[in-house]
């Protein structure tokens, strides 16, 4: 079974950055996709950016040019470096594994964005 353990949560001024990471347990990284999602308060969880196991990426419309999603298979890490932060970021972010029918998730890493 899969773990996913993220961390770089934190507090931070609006325009500013932070970098998340999701490590991941087990030798089936580097054939998964890997995905980072966020869900606010009040709101259903949505994708935020996906990268395949090729290193193809995917963004939703409203962090495009903002965030950056990448990976490194030798130390089973995905990251999210997310740039120009907005209050409307705020969310707890949760990393997602996902390969041939097996799914997990990490427990989320909360993102604050505020003055």
């Amino acid at each position: 079974q899969v773990q996913l353990v993220e961390s770089g949560g934190g507090l931070v001024q609006p325009g500013g950055s932070l970098r998340l990471s999701c490590a991941a347990s087990g030798n089936i990284f580097s054939s998964s996709v890997m995905g980072w999602y966020r869900q606010a308060p009040g709101k259903e969880r949505e994708l935020v950016a996906h990268i395949t196991s090729g290193g193809s990426t995917n963004y939703a419309d409203s962090v495009k040019g903002r965030f950056t999603i990448s990976r490194d298979n030798a130390k089973n890490t995905v990251y999210l470096q997310m740039n120009s932060l907005k209050p409307e970021d705020t969310a707890v972010y949760y990393c997602n594994l996902d390969v041939l029918g097996y799914n997990a998730w990490g427990q989320g890493t909360q993102v604050t964005v505020s003055s």
